[in-house]
């Protein structure tokens, strides 16, 4: 195994002073360039497949079938679409036909930003950092990669192979800790992408404001789901279930807290135990069934907020100091100032809060920061609008949990307090390029806009205004006719 050194504070500066001098060498305006970096990614991660599976084993516990499921194979089928992409993406695009301007040529140049920095969590060590990586070389910048200090494994093992397959003057890691971020954010960049928590997010947008860096913020967020009566339970309760025990939990979008009608709770309860008894029938801790919490600080975290609710464990509360292990637990009868809502809680606990209605279910969603995502399990269209039209959200599901950010040709992000900006596929490409605006007018165009020039007389503002001012429709004679909601039957 690799072993994991802190890059030391001062290399850090000669580490941006190289890249610009690599971003500046305009390695990367040729697309052919930037492919054969995306393919020599996609090699660092199939040549080395097993030692990432044993990396993750060591750094979360983590089931060699979700390693690969959620990150080492569903990354390398992302980064190749990145290399097939790639060409169509960086082409300059004309701008939409206008009478008026197509003479001129309008067009829109797909330039990079510089050198970037990603600071990337601890939660999907690859899927968080590659996958951005392999956007910003597709847009033609270089890249320094922070990951985090908490996945020691991995971020050894990024540090080995960087320099053996990717070109040292474009992409560079370093591994740290606080003093190491700190020092990073110092430094200007063409763009941050910070994956993680709000608090930290907030010094990351401070410190980049000083240098007017664009920042990508990807946050956390309680994810509410809204569980309707009418749902399929047996498939209800094994995606919640799933989605909140993959990962032992650590997922920025899991399912943080159901709502539900009172007079449900106790139907969805045993749905849950049978999805319980057929995911784990030797149990959850058994060898390689179930991930565990990344380090003995977030084991502490997790396991007090179980310890300090006021409500009733339900199924599971198995918890082992010595391997960092919380098994899948189920809490009923949870209340909005109970301890488990205080915050994400990023961890396998999910509270059940029932409601005795979808509307007081909602307007508690509301009175809160806005989530990451939003689920809702039904089978009612009009129950599926009522919660996507009263919300706000990073994201809005139904009948699935957690695998949306993997979804092909969709943008993952948060709103407001769960982030800003999007990334994978495409939408990490756009992130990190900078959309140059061109004009090649010819001369004869003046005869279009003659009326620009002085002397101003009102004969030029009649041409003007003939030339520019659309014809709008007439004015309306009212509002339109809203549409009705629903409700759960008590």
């Amino acid at each position: 195994m690799s072993k994991f050194e802190f890059t030391p504070i001062e290399e850090i500066d000669k580490i941006h002073a190289e890249l610009k001098a690599g971003f500046y060498s305009g390695k990367l305006k040729d697309v052919a360039y930037r492919k054969y970096q995306i393919l020599q990614l996609l090699y660092l991660l199939k040549d080395n497949s097993k030692r990432f599976e044993e990396s993750f084993a060591s750094d979360l516990g983590r089931p060699p079938l979700e390693s690969q499921f959620f990150e080492i194979a569903s990354c390398i089928g992302e980064i190749y679409n990145y290399y097939k992409s790639v060409d169509k993406w960086a082409k300059p695009e004309r701008a939409p036909f206008s009478l008026l301007w197509f003479p001129m040529r309008p067009t829109i140049y797909k330039e990079p930003k510089g050198v970037v920095l990603i600071i990337a969590p601890f939660n999907y060590p690859i899927f968080l950092s590659l996958l951005p990586l392999a956007s910003a070389i597709a847009a033609g910048n270089t890249v320094v990669l922070k990951p985090s200090e908490s996945t020691p494994a991995t971020s050894a093992l990024f540090a080995e192979l960087f320099p053996k397959y990717l070109d040292n003057d474009l992409v560079r890691v370093v591994n740290g800790s606080v003093p190491e971020t700190t020092r990073l954010l110092e430094l200007p960049w063409g763009h941050i992408l910070y994956t993680g928590g709000g608090r930290v997010g907030r010094i990351v947008a401070t410190a980049a404001a000083k240098h007017l860096t664009p920042v990508t913020l990807e946050l956390l967020g309680k994810s509410p789901v809204f569980v309707d009566p009418k749902c399929d339970l047996k498939m209800t309760a094994r995606r919640i279930l799933w989605g909140k025990a993959a990962n032992a939990g650590q997922t920025c979008v899991a399912p943080d807290y159901i709502i539900v009608p009172r007079s449900f709770q106790d139907t969805l309860i045993k749905a849950f135990k049978e999805a319980h008894d057929e995911f784990y029938p030797d149990g959850p801790k058994a060898p390689g069934q179930m991930s565990r919490l990344v380090t003995p600080q977030a084991f502490a975290r997790v396991s007090g907020l179980l310890k300090n609710t006021k409500g009733t464990v339900v199924l599971g509360g198995e918890t082992d100091e010595a391997t960092k292990f919380i098994a899948p637990t189920v809490i009923k009868d949870v209340k909005p100032d109970d301890a488990l809502m205080s915050e994400e809680i990023f961890g396998p606990l999910l509270p059940i809060m029932p409601v005795d209605s979808i509307d007081e279910g909602i307007a508690y969603v509301n009175a809160h920061d806005h989530p990451l995502a939003i689920y809702a399990f039904t089978n009612d269209e009009q129950f599926k609008m009522k919660i996507f039209n009263s919300t706000q959200s990073g994201s809005a599901h139904v009948n699935e949990t957690i695998i949306h950010p993997g979804a092909e040709g969709l943008p993952f992000g948060g709103v407001g307090p769960s982030g800003s900006g999007y990334h994978t596929g495409k939408y990490g490409f756009d992130i990190f390029t900078h959309l140059r605006s061109s004009l090649h007018s010819p001369g004869w165009v003046d005869a279009l806009m003659s009326f620009r020039y002085p002397p101003y007389t009102a004969a030029k503002i009649k041409s003007m205004n003939r030339t520019l001012m659309p014809s709008i429709p007439a004015r309306p004679k009212g509002p339109p006719k809203l549409s009705s909601g629903v409700s759960w039957t008590k």
